[in-house]
């Protein structure tokens, strides 16, 4: 794949996992790539693996949450590459171990939030001006399935649907500027899905109903982030210059895409000349 020859791109969280994978096949791919992380050790790590390997790579740790170093991500970008093409959003962290409504603390919540939405908000601010001057521009932000609820917790599901409400709005937005705005729901083994409390914890919401055995063994038997980060790629590339606003899933052989939520009709009269419905019209309809 050559499509990616000369772009700049930012990848958030690209230092681990999924993030990692998707850093070293943009920069195999043509890209040049500004890995950032948390972890400096990690960040310049999976840098020097890229440039080992021939392809073009430069590091900034720190958390992207954070407005200056987003604007930093961003500013690097352009002074290495010439230009951002592209900005991924990997980062993400886990909920606590057994973590739900009836325990987690308000700060817990809260970081969950920075940690997904808050970097998430930060960078696309940052990068949205500079690729609405140049016309063009790929946004790929990482969501979940976690956000159906399916998986319990409170802080992660809570920033990822916030996470995609965000990028389709910014899709909406930015869409007549060239500027394309996409979601990418993975699943994956990392260290976030692996080890002993993450096993306890599937097996938990298997048992409580929350997760059928189907759901259950592949959350258990992901494949590795390698087979995730062709679609970010994708997305990323100008294969995909007509798709944006849109929420993919990708998990190992499966490619799949989340329909755009629409409201069927359970009733309706007109306001004009119907008074409002009664609680009880509002119990036969449905119940």
């Amino acid at each position: 794949m050559s499509d990616l020859a000369g772009f700049g791109t930012v990848v958030v969280g690209g230092s681990r996992g999924i993030g990692a994978a998707v850093s070293a096949l943009l920069a195999s791919s043509g890209a040049g790539v500004v890995v950032n992380g948390r972890d400096a050790a990690a960040v310049d790590a999976t840098v020097s693996a890229i440039v080992n390997a021939g392809g073009r790579a430069v590091a900034h740790s720190g958390s992207a949450a954070e407005e200056a170093v987003a604007e930093d991500l961003i500013a690097l970008c352009e002074k290495e590459f010439g230009a951002v093409d592209a900005l991924v959003n990997c980062a993400g962290g886990p909920e606590p171990a057994g973590s739900s409504i009836l325990d987690i603390t308000p700060a817990e919540f809260s970081d969950l939030i920075d940690i997904h939405l808050g970097t998430t908000f930060a960078t696309c601010r940052a990068v949205a001006p500079k690729m609405v001057a140049r016309g063009r521009g790929a946004i790929v932000n990482t969501s979940s399935f976690a956000f159906l609820g399916d998986y319990g917790g409170t802080g992660y599901p809570a920033g990822k649907g916030a996470v995609n409400a965000l990028t389709m709005a910014i899709a909406a937005e930015l869409a007549e500027h060239g500027v394309r705005a996409n979601v990418v729901c993975p699943g994956a083994k990392t260290r976030l899905s692996s080890g002993s409390d993450y096993e306890e914890q599937i097996a938990s919401l298997r048992r409580r109903g929350l997760l059928d055995e189907v759901s259950a063994q592949g959350a258990l038997d992901a494949a590795p982030p390698e087979y995730v980060a062709p679609i970010y790629a994708y997305l990323v590339s100008d294969l995909a210059s007509k798709i944006t606003g849109q929420i993919f899933i990708a998990a190992g052989g499966f490619v799949g895409r989340f329909d755009r939520p629409s409201p069927s009709l359970i009733a309706y009269r007109d306001h004009h000349d119907s008074p409002p419905w009664s609680v009880s019209d509002i119990a036969g309809m449905l119940t």
